[in-house]
């Protein structure tokens, strides 16, 4: 699912109440995308706005998240709109800015950061039935970032 930071995303936006109505289909294995994070470690900091379509995905059991504007890579554990970690439910973000110049310095870690590169590179993702997995290929000898994680 493709989705615009930019423009309305609280709750009783339209863009929202089209989150909430293609949610209702009930696809397995459901991947969002765009641009600003609600969690980062970068200088932009994070951006609360997208804590209520970031609950409604969590609701509506979605797996994985994918953002860019900081300029760095980063990898989160599962967790919910409020960031604690949630094994069971909890939605993966990968902060993928790693196309930008130029890099930027990370700022303090944030909480449930489980991996945070200064380093160009390119996500890739493996779609299969009931999972997916994820490596982070950098340019060059940077490093690598790899696993997988199952639908809920």
């Amino acid at each position: 699912i493709a989705l615009n930071s930019e423009i309305g995303v609280r709750s009783g936006s339209a863009q929202y109440n089209w989150l909430k109505g293609e949610l209702t289909l009930n696809v397995p294995c459901t991947l969002a995308i765009w641009h600003r994070p609600l969690f980062t470690s970068g200088p932009n900091q994070p951006n609360p706005d997208m804590q209520d379509i970031y609950r409604l995905l969590y609701d509506g059991n979605a797996e994985v998240v994918i953002n860019g504007h900081d300029h760095l890579y980063e990898r989160f554990a599962p967790q919910d709109a409020n960031g604690r970690v949630d094994s069971a439910r909890g939605i993966r973000e990968f902060v993928v800015g790693t196309g930008g110049i130029p890099l930027y310095e990370p700022g303090p870690r944030r909480a449930n950061s489980e991996v945070l590169l200064k380093t160009w590179g390119v996500l890739k993702l493996t779609l299969s039935e009931g999972g997916y997995a994820w490596d982070f290929v950098p340019v060059g000898s940077g490093s690598h970032d790899t696993g997988s994680g199952v639908c809920h």
